[in-house]
């Protein structure tokens, strides 16, 4: 398994008392979804390693841990920042039009009023705000990812549908 056949759950932020357990951050809009977890990948050295849940506590997006054969505090140590992934196919199913935001890279994005404006190349994530890096005629455009400005994701097209706020593309090409 490769990184390119998974998606990032989270990952370690430290151990949490004396037996190998750690607490990890799960970057997910609905952890719940998760707290019945069997394994997870662990990238250690450019490597996913899989590595079996004994046991999981959930607590919000933050979650306590332990795995199998993990029962050291030098053990719990070793995976303090490492980043957790699984397979694409654990990603529960959305409804029609929705998207996670590695299935609209290369999408193209189409405007209501303008029409085409280019290619979905990036989607930058921040506490913030969510947005889209597109290329517009070897420009980059950022376009806020929020219900207002997004629409829906035609899969068998390749297109991602949006209602840009007047102007904003001005921006980028002044």
């Amino acid at each position: 398994m490769n990184v390119d056949e998974c998606f990032q759950l989270g990952y370690v932020i430290k151990r949490h008392g004396l037996s190998g357990e750690v607490n990890i951050f799960l970057d997910v809009d609905f952890p719940q979804e998760y707290q019945e977890l069997e394994s997870v990948f662990v990238e250690i050295n450019d490597k996913l390693v899989p590595f079996f849940v004994d046991s999981l506590i959930l607590k919000g997006n933050k979650a306590i841990v332990r795995f199998e054969d993990v029962n050291t505090v030098d053990g719990a140590e070793e995976l303090k920042g490492k980043r957790l992934y699984l397979p694409l196919s654990n990603l529960p199913q959305l409804d029609e039009g929705q998207f996670y935001f590695h299935e609209i890279i290369g999408y193209q994005v189409m405007d209501a009023v303008v029409g085409a404006i280019g290619e979905v190349r990036d989607v930058y994530s921040s506490p913030q705000q969510d947005l889209l890096a597109v290329d517009h005629d070897g420009k980059e455009i950022l376009i806020p990812i929020i219900d207002d400005i997004i629409g829906k994701a035609d899969h068998d097209k390749k297109e991602l549908q949006v209602a840009l706020p007047e102007g904003l593309l001005d921006i980028y090409l002044d």
